[in-house]
């Protein structure tokens, strides 16, 4: 009878710790509930070796351009790199070489009248009649026939449909309007797919090994992430290197808040454009030395 009950005991025991183990599991097993559950499942099994870090990043990203607008990545009004319908095919070069862009809206009087995009590929035609005929009368030149359409989206537009817009229609610019229909800025691609899988490598780029690339006596592209001390030394600046080891942690500081792309810094005879940059660093600069401010003020001495 004492063994009855006590075989009776264990299985009830062993019944309990079945039913306390399988309410365990289901506890642990179930679906998030919401996003911030979902993100912390994600993190634990990229904590467990599950996932690795880049691709946990990757569905990050995916998850925050759900909720993400396109006034949030757009490149403003104000930095947009445009050409004018009337400019000529040299100016508008210029400003290919200088800006290193692949697609430019071309603009009418102002820049809300956006008449359409420019691919800078489309003006290797024009420039390859001009070789052949070897100094003879230049090809007759019209920036309208060499533009597409432009594709107008308002500010409030998800970042996901966007994206899917992009790829339906193999768009890479569009342009940005805001409530009133006028221009506030354009967005590309790139910006849409740099917050999900972070930096993109382009024409900027420069090797990992490199921090400073030469392109003119007062033109550089120079690593956000490059030394102060090392700035100091390629270019016998004296910035300070108290507060901030990078050329880019003193910016950042300058301009008082994360830049975007495009914007610009003046630090005595050095000016910082930003080449590249996402929700969270500065990644590359373009540098343009004043070199006047070098030359001794004749005025003042005399």
């Amino acid at each position: 009878m004492n063994e009855d009950r006590s075989s009776s005991a264990t299985a009830s025991s062993e019944r309990q710790a079945r039913s306390w183990l399988e309410k365990l599991s289901q506890a642990l097993l179930r679906e998030p509930q919401d996003r911030e559950q979902l993100t912390a499942l994600l993190r634990d099994a990229e904590q467990r070796n599950l996932l690795d870090a880049g691709a946990l990043a990757m569905i990050e990203g995916v998850l925050n351009v759900s909720d993400m607008q396109v006034r949030d990545v757009m490149v403003p009004r104000s930095q947009m790199v445009v050409v004018k319908a009337d400019d000529s095919p040299e100016s508008i070069l210029s400003v290919v070489v200088e800006s290193a862009h692949s697609r430019f809206p071309v603009i009418g009087d102002t820049r809300d009248e956006v008449v359409g995009i420019l691919l800078a590929k489309d003006l290797l035609g024009y420039f390859a009649q001009c070789l052949s005929r070897n100094g003879d009368d230049e090809p007759r030149f019209n920036l309208r026939d060499l533009i597409r359409p432009a594709v107008f989206i308002p500010e409030s537009k998800r970042l996901n449909v966007l994206l899917n817009e992009f790829r339906a229609n193999r768009n890479h610019m569009a342009i940005v309007v805001d409530e009133y229909g006028g221009v506030a800025g354009l967005v590309t691609i790139e910006d849409v797919l740099e917050q999900i899988v972070g930096d993109i490598e382009d024409e900027h780029d420069i090797d990992d090994d490199v921090s400073i690339i030469r392109h003119s006596d007062n033109k550089y592209t120079v690593k956000a992430l490059t030394p102060i001390e090392d700035f100091n030394e390629y270019f016998g600046a004296d910035f300070s290197d108290e507060d901030f080891d990078t050329i880019g942690g003193l910016l950042m500081h300058e301009f008082g808040h994360l830049p975007k792309r495009g914007e610009v810094c003046n630090l005595g005879r050095y000016r910082f454009k930003v080449l590249r940059a996402d929700s969270r660093r500065i990644y590359l600069l373009r540098l343009t030395i004043d070199t006047e401010a070098e030359k001794p003020d004749t005025a003042s001495e005399a």
